[in-house]
């Protein structure tokens, strides 16, 4: 470097490194990252929990808590417009499944990627050259000496070319080239000068890459992937679904423990009551009122636990609703339990959890993008064999030292070939082979072991209905025997001819007996919906589609013109309105009256409800009785070769149960 040109160096090198400090460059050059940088919490952008009255709790009284009646049709409806992220009932909580509306929209974005690498690409390049390159020459006056001339140049190149990649995997490439040169002060045979050339070049794979499927391979996986997308979000809303239906009747039994709890402890206090009474006169001892202020402790106890259980039982149906934990509204079920029992083919079971389940179409999928990836391994342990043609049109044409101008035309020249390559023993893609057809077997494992799986959880949902049926059966017989059991302890302790531990055994036999009658219809109900789950149809028996929603984004023509509709959001909704309304609580179908006609029994069962607010639209005014439908399968059953269609609304498959007008 001349030391003319060293200060300016040296100044270029003060300026990059000004602001060293530990030697980190601070301005110019990005410096080293030497430590930890982490924002506090406050630096962060708040995203705003919403603000709700605080929850209620067994201490803290409800306030001015306004009763909404809602059929399980109207939860349903309103749990569906709530659900952009999907959530599912886990015991006194609702969990996200991780799946949202957005996925599949998402997913299906990956079939254009595919696709795209079969459009057109288009390159063009025009660039201006200035050159005076120094050069040292003899100096014809004196030998002995030399001197240092510039050589100018002035060049525009120009360079377009345009490929287009095919479904046999061949590559069709047209290239034009331009140069105009232009070289001041010199004396040259064309001056400026100008050279062009065009040439239509095709590459066609003949091992390696050839082929239509093999080529498409990847668009179909991609296909493929936006349907595993689709059925896993279905199978996410058919377990929100189940969740719904579950949660309303656990409410329905939470509700009936509690009444049946309050109504021991009046039991129990009337009893306490004359014992006081029996003591003051004399005729009872000591140790034996303290036996009764132990039960009836024990008893407001157990109230406790189910007003506790009351108020998380409704937490986690608001939580899945998509509901703020507590906003001076209590939910009221309305919708009457099916009490009678139902009949299903077992073969129609199997046929229907085969077709319709997700999980089951998944393993189906993931089969059919494995044979698409098998013929992307077998491809790529073949040799590269590819046939190439080039054709090519020169031109020149320019100025000579006369000033006239002159061009050249009809020079081509053409070439055709073949290129292999290939790596000895093919070690790499011979192991990929080998690992696809390995997955294979293992997918096909794995559908076989989901479709063993869908038949063991048909067998346990069956077993539990006929279990859950008979329970419920059982238990109303106990119900009455502990009903007219009570009724004569309590007659002979008013008489003073029983003892109050028989009673209080009389108590708590009737207590479990109502709560235990709740429990296994309540139980029967919630089955009936996890067998419909199993087989993959709860949806449609539901009357639940999806509506696809589009959203405007960027098109082919670019951001300059209007925006494209594109896939957006997978919104489910629809619900056919087969669960009825009531005029009163579904508790009630319990025949929830007081045992033993004494005072001061505690809170009574409600009876008919005010009529819904009107911003709550429901199905029916008036309940519905329940009615039995024939075996599965003996009719309205779905068309063959008719699978889901995503905006289909109708019921596509026949439905387990139905309630129905008589």
């Amino acid at each position: 470097m001349s030391n003319r040109y060293l200060p300016v160096g040296v100044l270029w090198v003060l300026i990059l490194t000004s602001g060293v400090e530990a030697q980190e460059i601070r301005w110019g050059i990005m410096p080293e990252q030497r430590s930890l940088s982490v924002r506090s919490p406050e630096q962060l952008r708040p995203a705003g929990i919403p603000r709700t009255p605080a929850p209620a709790t067994v201490n803290s009284p409800l306030g001015d808590v306004q009763d909404i009646p809602l059929s399980l049709s109207v939860v349903l409806n309103r749990s569906l417009g709530n659900m952009d992220a999907v959530r599912v009932l886990s015991g006194v909580n609702a969990n996200s499944t991780g799946r949202t509306i957005y996925d599949v929209g998402i997913n299906n974005t990956g079939i254009d990627s595919a696709r795209g690498a079969f459009d057109p690409n288009l390159n063009i390049n025009n660039n201006f050259l200035n050159g005076n390159s120094p050069g040292a020459i003899p100096d014809p006056g004196d030998p002995t000496q030399t001197l240092i001339v510039g050589s100018r140049s002035d060049r525009n190149n120009f360079n377009m070319n345009l490929s287009k990649r095919m479904l046999t995997g061949g590559v069709i490439d047209f290239g034009v080239i331009g140069g105009n040169n232009r070289f001041p002060g010199l004396t040259l045979p064309l001056n400026p000068q100008l050279q062009s050339n065009a040439a239509l070049q095709l590459t066609q794979p003949l091992l390696q890459g050839a082929g239509l499927a093999v080529n498409h391979a990847p668009i179909v996986i991609a296909q493929l992937d936006t349907e595993r997308s689709y059925f896993q979000f279905k199978d996410s809303v058919q377990s929100h679904v189940e969740s719904i239906v579950q949660g309303y009747w656990n409410l329905v039994q939470a509700r009936t423990d509690l009444w049946a709890r309050k109504q021991q402890v009046a039991l129990l206090e009337f009893a306490v009551d004359q014992a006081d009474a029996e003591l003051e006169t004399g005729n009872a001892n000591f140790s034996a009122q303290i036996q009764q202020r132990v039960a009836i402790e024990n008893f407001r106890a157990n109230v406790l636990v189910a007003e506790g259980n009351l108020l998380q039982r409704e937490s986690a149906l608001r939580n899945v609703l998509g509901l703020s934990p507590f906003d001076n509204d209590r939910i009221i079920p309305i919708t009457p339990l099916i009490d009678q029992k139902i009949t299903w083919d077992w073969n129609e079971l199997l046929s229907l959890a085969e077709q319709y389940r997700p999980d089951i179409i998944e393993l189906k999928l993931i089969l059919e993008a494995d044979q698409q990836r098998m013929l992307i391994r077998n491809n790529d342990a073949r040799p590269s064999l590819d046939a190439v043609a080039l054709y090519r049109w020169n031109g020149l044409e320019g100025t000579m030292p006369n000033g006239s101008e002159i061009r050249g035309t009809g020079f081509e020249d053409w070439s055709l070939g073949v290129n292999f390559s290939v790596p000895l023993g093919l070690r790499a893609a011979r192991a990929g082979l080998r690992q696809q057809e390995l997955l294979i077997q293992r997918d096909q494992v794995n559908l076989q072991q989901g479709l063993h799986q869908a038949a063991h959880n048909l067998a346990i949902r069956v077993r539990n209905l006929e279990l859950f049926f008979a329970q419920y059966e059982r238990f109303q017989k106990v119900r009455e025997a502990a009903t007219d059991n009570l009724r004569v302890q309590t007659d002979l302790f008013k008489a003073g001819n029983e003892k109050f531990i028989v009673v209080l055994q009389a108590v708590v036999d009737w207590g479990n007996a109502v709560s235990n009658e709740a429990q296994s219809l309540v139980q029967y109900n919630a089955e009936l919906a996890a067998l419909e789950r199993e087989t993959g149809t709860i949806l449609e028996t539901h009357g639940i589609a999806f509506v696809e929603e589009r959203f405007g984004s960027i098109g082919p023509l670019g951001r300059l013109a209007v925006p494209v509709e594109y896939p957006g959001v997978l919104s489910p909704g629809g619900e056919n309105g087969r669960y009825p309304n009531g005029n009163r609580p579904s508790e009630q179908q319990f025949r929830l009256e007081p045992p033993v006609d004494i005072n001061d029994m505690g809170e009574q069962a409600p009876g008919e409800l005010p009529p819904p607010p009107a911003e709550l639209p429901l199905p029916n005014q008036q309940p519905a009785p329940v009615e039995a439908i024939p075996p599965l399968g003996s009719s309205n059953k779905t068309p063959a070769g008719n699978p889901p269609r995503v905006s289909d609304n109708k019921s596509l498959t026949p439905s387990l149960f139905r309630y129905s007008s008589r």
